[in-house]
């Protein structure tokens, strides 16, 4: 076999990596998939070879292989590949070859100049037609505080038949700012992928960085870090859970857990001075210690906080009305689940065991391994009770770290990056599994830097999940999943 194994935030060189012709690239990358493995990258370099990065999930092992395409197209994985449909519509939109034969070829991010054409917003969509078939298009600009997207249902009646999610309205070129040499920006940038989502991505950021510099992290980081990106899974949980209760109209839940949302990043406040651990992570380790005393404050806190919460979340499952609206709705089957490489949540629902923390573990996790929450309805009610639990196992978590933290620095040095090296990073964010992949040229600099979102997986999840469903069951979908619009625009 002509791929290269590798683990989790390790670097490696280049020339392990045989390009082979694109024909066998792509029977690799379906193979693997059908053996269980998952897409989890896929690019278009410049030396005109395509990259891909298989995860198996049992073994906690990375895969990556490259395929020389020598004309203007390549035969696409997307028919029989479902994973790589989002994928190769990327390639195609920043200029690379043509997936001949890929069902619905059209932007993704829409930039500017794009190969693909077309404005942000406007371009073909499916449709429906038939007697009492209408179309109900929804935003970009939506009622309240909400990032722009644009959905467009197909219903007959209030039955909706498809849903197609169109993006892109943040396209900022996020990615572009990685590449070359290293500056304090772009710790920042990586910050701000999905603003919620800080620790996550800001993780994913530092263990490329360290991998390719040799950098080894103070345990005392590590576990500071593991403790951050768990205070902002706790905090997002308990607001979305708090959220999905006011979309069913009950008010009680809705109201405590805005609150105890806000007391929770407060707890994060306490660690570096800010709600959303923005300058937190940094190459080399984080910039904010904890001693004896936060120690005793934090934990203090968190038994008030863990006790509310579980008062307030736990009205949810004792009412009636509140179950008869989670239930059943918004359904998504385990095959299309693996179908799509869903990832987080919304795919342990399902009844998958995914989890970065588990499968591809990094950082405090290798020693001290994670509760893994899984349920197997794959409707709303799943997903709330995987949220939940994972509240429960990152207090859990949280606390032991806590009470046990190393006797260690919080920073290391970390020095010039490999030359012709590349590396996978991978955390597990809320949302679910973050991928940064960096690259290296011969002089050390970064010549490729691409990022995957969870929300890049699991927006064609929540379609698939409205599919004769009534429209009216949409804002508790959504919420459901909660993806991130400008963590998918990049």
């Amino acid at each position: 076999m002509y791929c290269y194994s590798t683990r989790n935030m390790v670097a490696f060189p280049l020339s392990q990596v045989t390009v082979r012709p694109v024909e066998d690239f792509l029977d690799w990358v379906a193979d693997g998939v059908v053996q269980g493995e998952r897409l989890i990258s896929l690019f278009y370099r410049k030396n005109r070879t395509l990259c891909a990065v298989l995860a198996d999930d049992s073994k906690g092992s990375l895969s990556v292989a490259m395929g020389e395409v020598k004309g203007d197209s390549y035969r696409s994985l997307t028919p029989s590949c479902p994973q790589a449909h989002l994928f190769e519509r990327d390639i195609a939109e920043r200029g690379g070859p043509t997936p001949e034969g890929h069902p619905w070829l059209k932007p993704v991010r829409f930039p500017e100049g794009g190969a693909l054409g077309s404005s942000v917003g406007k371009m073909d969509f499916f449709e429906v037609r038939g007697q009492e078939v209408h179309e109900v298009a929804v935003g970009p600009v939506h009622a309240g505080v909400i990032e722009p997207g644009h959905f467009r249902f197909q219903c007959h009646g209030e039955i909706v038949l498809n849903l197609e999610i169109s993006l892109g309205y943040q396209h900022r070129g996020l990615e572009r700012v990685f590449r070359g040499g290293r500056s304090v920006r772009q710790a920042i940038v990586a910050e701000s992928v999905s603003g919620d989502c800080t620790a996550g991505h800001g993780g994913a950021y530092c263990g490329a960085i360290e991998a390719l510099s040799s950098c080894e992290v103070e345990p005392k980081a590590c576990a500071i870090r593991c403790i951050a990106q768990e205070l902002e899974r706790i905090a997002c949980h308990i607001g979305d859970l708090g959220a999905m209760a006011g979309d069913v109209g009950y008010l009680p839940t809705s109201s405590f857990c805005g609150r105890i949302r806000g007391d929770v990043l407060n707890l994060t406040a306490s660690l570096c001075g800010n709600r959303f651990s923005r300058g937190l992570f940094r190459p080399g380790g984080v910039l904010w210690d904890i001693d004896d005393t936060m120690v005793a404050s934090l934990l203090e806190r968190m038994a008030k906080i863990r006790s509310q919460a579980r008062d307030a979340i736990g009205l949810l499952w004792k009412t009636p009305t509140v179950m008869a609206r989670f239930e059943n709705t918004g359904m998504l089957s385990p095959m299309d689940c693996e179908s799509l490489g869903l990832v987080g949540p919304a795919a342990r629902a399902c009844g998958s065991l995914r989890d970065v923390r588990f499968s591809f573990p990094y950082w405090s996790y290798r020693p001290c391994p994670m509760k893994i929450a899984v349920e197997k309805g794959g409707d709303v009610l799943s997903r709330a009770k995987v949220r939940w639990m994972e509240i429960e196992n990152s207090f859990d978590y949280v606390e032991s770290l806590l009470s046990d933290l190393p006797d260690s620095a919080i920073t290391s040095p970390v020095g010039d990056l490999k030359r012709s090296s590349m590396v996978i990073s991978m955390t597990e964010g809320w949302r679910g599994e973050i991928v940064h992949v960096a690259v290296t040229d011969e002089l050390g600099l970064v010549e490729d830097y691409r990022i995957v979102d969870p929300s890049f997986h699991n927006w064609t999840g929540l379609a698939m999940s409205m599919r004769n469903r009534a429209i009216s069951d949409f804002p508790l979908c959504n919420k459901s999943f909660n993806l991130s619009y400008c963590g998918f625009d990049l």
